[in-house]
């Protein structure tokens, strides 16, 4: 069984992850839960027979912020690490200055481009 490679990963290596908690749940397999921000349940991915390595491959690829040590600041664009979708949880942005639309939104309105 590789669940010493599991317990490797949640005593050194999750320390190190930002947004990234530990819930022990006796007798249960290891899984990995994603949430939303809204505490929505978005996937489990069991852990059991994974490595340590993988495990850790894993989680940085879902996006999580991995500190140099447990007590290292976060960048401030990691805060909200692994959220991709980080503007919904901004004030709407107001419109530039100079009052321009995204290039998105000109190229709707005029086709020609």
């Amino acid at each position: 069984a590789t669940l010493p490679q599991v317990k490797a990963f949640v005593t050194q290596d999750i320390p190190l992850y930002h947004n990234l908690e530990m819930k022990h749940l006796p007798g249960a397999d290891p899984e990995l839960v994603l949430l939303s921000f809204r505490y929505e349940e978005l996937e489990r991915i069991p852990l059991s027979d994974m490595t340590r390595e993988e495990i850790n491959q894993l989680v940085e690829e879902l996006g999580f912020y991995r500190k140099e040590t447990p007590d290292a600041p976060v960048p401030e664009e990691f805060q909200f690490a692994p959220a991709k979708s980080l503007p919904i949880l901004l004030p709407p942005q107001a419109p530039t200055a100079d009052g321009k639309t995204p290039a998105k939104h000109d190229k709707e309105e005029r086709p020609d481009l």
